[in-house]
């Protein structure tokens, strides 16, 4: 079982070595006192939410935290090259769907306002609903108990999506009336490249009313590969989640 996580500013991984102490201290010393109640000799893990974790055990409890003695220096975890390209979507269910992608591994998210979304954000309603985004993300990476907390891009449009993949790169659009299916564009995948796992995986899911021709034109154009998860048509809450379970397995870490 994983240990419980707490993050500290990425200078102060850097600086750890085994056999040293390491007050745990401020919000997240508090929380891992007063709300996990951790107790002298349990175990934790401290992550600087860029990928890096050390391994320590609680030695005392001090005034505003925790004496922590570092068992294993700062090692980087495995990162996934899954990156969710989200459309706006109505009723939070854009929020479900990052916070389900940042719990399966996803290492980076981009809000993408397409044609047929029904919310848009302008204005202070733009920075307000950025920040929930992060706000959500850091709280699924904290759940998971993940070292790297994934970075919450800036909004795009359509076009700006099409000029994200750089070489290496592959882009999934995810479309209920696609020719080829989600395992069967990984399988080929499988076999055409050894190294599978090279580059990033950019997951384009839609609103509620879908993808526009004009919109699939443009990231076909762009490299991308239309494809279809299955028989039933997921909510856009869901989708992005299930295709990331599906790459996870056939050509990700769950392999």
């Amino acid at each position: 079982m994983t240990h419980p996580v707490f993050y500290v500013e990425p200078q102060h991984i850097e600086s750890l070595a085994a056999g040293e102490t390491y007050e745990l201290v401020g919000s997240e010393g508090h929380h891992a006192k007063t709300v996990k109640r951790l107790g002298v000799g349990e175990p934790l893990d401290l992550v600087d939410g860029r990928g890096h974790r050390v391994g320590g055990v609680v030695t005392e409890i001090i005034p505003d935290g925790l004496a922590v003695s570092v068992e294993s220096g700062p090692v980087q975890d495995p990162s996934s090259s899954v990156v969710l390209i989200q459309a706006l979507a109505k009723g939070d269910r854009d929020l479900m769907a990052v916070e389900m992608a940042t719990e399966l591994g996803a290492s980076a998210i981009f809000p993408w306002q397409a044609e047929r979304s029904i919310v848009r954000w302008k204005a202070d309603r733009a920075a307000k609903a950025h920040a929930k985004w992060g706000k959500t993300v850091s709280a699924a990476a904290k759940q998971a108990r993940r070292s790297l907390v994934p970075h919450v891009g800036e909004l795009l449009s359509t076009s700006q999506v099409s000029r994200l993949m750089e070489p290496g790169d592959r882009m999934v659009v995810l479309h209920e009336e696609a020719a080829v299916s989600l395992v069967d564009y990984l399988g080929s995948v499988q076999r055409t490249n050894n190294d599978a796992g090279s580059g990033r995986i950019f997951v384009v899911v839609g609103p509620e009313g879908g993808i526009s021709p004009h919109e699939v034109q443009t990231l076909e154009e762009a490299g991308a590969q239309c494809a279809v998860l299955g028989t039933d048509v997921l909510r856009s809450s869901t989708a992005g989640a299930a295709a990331i379970a599906v790459i996870n397995a056939m050509i990700g870490p769950w392999r």
